[in-house]
């Protein structure tokens, strides 16, 4: 891994701030002089980790007090400056980031799993208040990862293990998809080295096959795009390494594995990307039941792209994504793209978004209000939003989130509060079914209401698998 010099942040941030460079420049030396003398578990100076997170931070275009806090992301917790001395050298913003990335500490507790389950929710519920906090500890956790050979194979495990439950979950909710990425392979490196090798020489080996086909689609598809004079961009993708894992750990053969080379076009526009459709489709045959527009259907981390695979050259299956230069930047860094869209304004704007667009963000708040003990909320953030999930359609084409087992019931909740204390019963895929009916993945959803009924039954409590409906079936039955 290339060595990271102040050098290569400060040049990085001159390209898209420079009036921060100088501010930059001098936390630097203030957070040098501060770990002088501490070393990591490498032997670099201890310096090196700092500078390389607010590095990965410069890569997403984050402002000034983020990369600041980045580098002074350690010092509350390993140095003797207090949060006072911070807000006095630089200001109340980057003191509170680096006190939002600090852990508790430990002598508030009288065991370590009590410390590591209240730093857990600190973490989580960070995002409530500054996502930004969320951002700096992927960008500190992803580098911990990328030299994670220093540590013991014991402390390997564990990290990679914590990485997978919680880091790679937050990364996929805020859509930082080339965090989420790295951050699952490297942890299946040091979960499963011997799987992690085998079927990082079969990507290679099908990478290396597939060249001839997709080079051939990228020049016929650039060819079409052109002489139409639709300026584009057109970049080869295979699927990262625990992406296939999975699939393989599902039972699929890699024949199965209809998203394991891809095309990414990106057009100018959203009638430029049905246009782009239309022209790969003339092209190419698809596989109908294959194609998802997530552009009319955005996911619920707001992504958003057309997904269709075809058959490719050579008899392989490829498949195309279509989408705008915009919804390429949000597939790629998530909220942090309004660092590039709003400058100055960005993290007003980042809270915003996530508390109007995004489902996960009023879950984990009513699940943080609903319970007190540090272990039982981590618990059900893990059952409720970071476990397997199912996505159902309202009648006006809305997908709903909820937690893999969610009932009728859940999703009456979802919707509000009066539907699920007014409901009787449900229609999914226009057939009638009780209230308590399970619920599966792309269902159609309409709930039927009386406001003269009976409310929710008690025994629906057990039925239920959300925070939320179990709240408010406990408050309806209360009065």
């Amino acid at each position: 891994m290339k060595e990271i010099t102040l050098d290569d942040l400060l040049n990085n941030v001159k390209l898209y701030n420079a009036e921060g460079v100088e501010i930059i420049r001098n936390t630097y030396h203030y957070a040098e002089l501060l770990h002088n003398g501490q070393f990591r578990q490498s032997g670099e100076p201890y310096i090196s980790h700092p500078l390389n997170v607010a590095y990965i931070l410069s890569e997403i275009h984050a402002d000034t007090d983020t990369i600041c806090a980045g580098l002074l992301h350690d010092t509350l917790e390993d140095t003797n400056v207090t949060k006072e001395e911070i807000a006095d050298d630089f200001n109340k913003e980057v003191a509170n980031l680096v006190d939002g990335v600090t852990k508790i500490r430990k002598l508030n507790f009288s065991t370590k799993n009590d410390q590591n389950m209240a730093n857990t929710r600190k973490i989580i519920t960070s995002i409530t208040s500054d996502v930004r906090i969320i951002i700096i500890k992927l960008a500190d956790r992803l580098h911990n990862m990328r030299t994670l050979q220093f540590k013991s194979e014991f402390k390997q495990k564990e990290n990679a293990m914590e990485t997978m439950d919680i880091f790679v979950p937050l990364a996929y909710y805020i859509g930082a998809y080339r965090i989420k990425s790295e951050l699952e392979d490297l942890s299946l490196k040091y979960l499963y080295p011997d799987k992690y090798k085998k079927i990082e020489n079969i990507k290679n080996r099908i990478e290396e096959d597939s060249k001839f086909c997709l080079q051939e689609m990228f020049s016929n598809i650039n060819n079409i795009l052109s002489d139409k004079n639709m300026p584009h961009e057109i970049k080869i993708r295979t699927k990262n390494i625990y992406g296939i894992y999975k699939r393989l750990n599902e039972g699929h053969k890699i024949s199965d594995i209809h998203d394991l080379l891809s095309l990414k076009i990106m057009v100018d526009d959203i009638a430029s990307c049905y246009q782009t459709l239309g022209l790969v489709h003339r092209e190419y045959h698809p596989i109908n039941d294959m194609f998802k527009d997530y552009i009319c259907n955005p996911k619920t981390n707001m992504y958003r792209s057309i997904h269709t695979t075809v058959f490719g050259p050579e008899d392989r299956l490829v498949q195309t994504q279509i989408r705008t230069f915009d919804m390429d930047k949000v597939a790629s860094f998530g909220l942090s793209v309004y660092w590039d869209i709003q400058k100055g304004n960005a993290r007003d704007v980042m809270q915003e978004e996530l508390k109007n667009k995004y489902q996960f963000f009023k879950s984990l708040i009513e699940i943080n209000k609903m319970f007190a003990d540090n272990q039982e909320f981590v618990n059900q953030v893990k059952f409720e939003l970071f476990s397997d999930k199912i996505y159902v359609y309202t009648t006006k084409g809305d997908i709903v989130e909820l937690p893999k087992g969610s009932t009728a019931i859940d999703f009456a909740y979802k919707i509000h509060s009066d539907i699920g204390n007014t409901m009787v019963s449900a229609i999914v895929n226009d057939r009638m079914v009780d209230p308590d009916y399970v619920l599966n993945s792309k269902d159609r959803v309409r709930i039927i209401t009386d406001i003269m009924s009976y409310g929710p039954r008690e025994e629906w409590i057990d039925k239920v698998q959300t925070t939320k409906a179990k709240r408010k079936i406990k408050e309806f039955n209360k009065k």
